[in-house]
């Protein structure tokens, strides 16, 4: 039996049904961004991309591969 996601990344898979774009694409949306802080963030996916405030929240919450290496993760 395949492990549930916990947390924020529970979201990920409503995240790509309701919206029609992978998780990875989200996340380079955030990091190309110029905003920084987290509630920024979320505000910034909530009123030009449409997300909801858990969705933008669970994509902004949960760190990136690729930020995880870049931190020594």
């Amino acid at each position: 039996m395949t492990e549930q996601p916990k947390g924020p990344a529970s979201y990920f898979p409503s995240i790509e049904q309701k919206y029609g774009r992978p998780v990875a694409e989200w996340k380079d949306l955030i990091r190309s961004s110029p905003l920084t802080r987290h509630g920024e963030l979320v505000s910034w996916l909530k009123a030009e991309h449409g997300l909801g405030h858990g969705h933008a929240n669970a994509l902004v919450a949960t760190p990136s591969p690729k930020t995880a290496e870049s931190n020594g993760a």
